[in-house]
């Protein structure tokens, strides 16, 4: 019985992550209003009951989905622990910000705007998020948050890296990217201290 067990438990768990990487390529690309679970389902290749089987509603669809990634993106962040200098955590760092997920999350952020009952969701999903990619800046950049002005600094480039994804949202801006990101690392060394740790 065991082993008619383990297939099925793989198959639903592997449609359900087909389910939120749809759920992500969909958000992206149609945003809120154009996102139904029918189309994710469509996207996934699975039925709409299917879908419905994993996620009870839309809302649980697609917070569940900003959450996957992020997790996926946190683990990407992890593992530059050890030897990591500080451009590349900081282009990590920035590469969350500009890639599909940030894309994704901003639709679900304005959705949650007018959305009542996605709203508290949202709020709660990106404080937890918001803080653990904080967190993890911090420990990538070996940054002291008792001294004065560093909490800030960290903050202000995680500031920096969704502004520069909310540029990217119209245009390429991989060039001017590259030079704010050099800019971040001189603006890191100065305030954290020598090269990257």
């Amino acid at each position: 019985m065991a082993a008619v067990t383990a297939p099925k438990q793989d198959r639903s768990r592997l449609t359900r992550q087909r389910l939120l990487q749809a759920a992500i390529a969909c958000l992206a690309e149609h945003g809120w209003a154009g996102s139904t679970v029918t189309v994710v389902a469509e996207r996934a290749g699975v039925s709409r009951g299917a879908a419905q089987h994993h996620f009870r509603t839309r809302e649980d669809l697609f917070t569940a989905a900003v959450e996957y990634v992020a997790e996926e993106r946190s683990a990407a962040l992890r593992a530059l622990r050890g030897p990591a200098c500080r451009t590349a955590v900081v282009s990590e760092l920035v590469a969350l910000y500009t890639g599909p997920l940030f894309r994704a999350a901003l639709q679900l952020w304005v959705a949650a705007s007018y959305e009542e009952q996605l709203r508290p969701r949202v709020t709660v999903l990106e404080a937890r998020v918001g803080r653990e990619v904080h967190r993890m800046a911090v420990d990538l950049l070996g940054a002291d948050e008792s001294v004065p002005g560093v909490r800030e600094t960290v903050q202000g480039l995680l500031d920096m890296a969704r502004g520069l994804g909310l540029a990217n949202l119209l245009t390429d801006d991989a060039a001017r990217r590259d030079r704010v990101v050099a800019q971040w690392v001189r603006i890191l060394d100065g305030v954290l201290g020598g090269g990257a740790p």
